[in-house]
């Protein structure tokens, strides 16, 4: 038998603007922290790419990410 913690998927960070999130757009941050390449050669294409996917993946608009981003770096 699976227990609660075992449901609860294990969010990638913890900060102010993370946590003021709503569930479907935690999920969504969640999921790109977890798809970016982290060592890829050009970066700003890699995450642009991995936020262009996971938004499609989610049925969300590109929007959740990119203001989740502005919120976190205070640009």
């Amino acid at each position: 038998m699976m227990r609660v913690n075992q449901l609860l998927k294990k969010n990638v960070v913890s900060t102010t603007a993370f946590n003021e999130l709503p569930p479907l757009h935690k999920d969504v941050v969640n999921d790109f922290y977890n798809q970016v390449d982290y060592d890829s050669n050009d970066v700003v294409k890699e995450v642009e790419a991995t936020i262009d996917k996971v938004a499609l993946n989610h049925n969300v608009q590109t929007d959740v990410i990119y203001n989740y981003i502005e919120k976190e770096t205070g640009e």
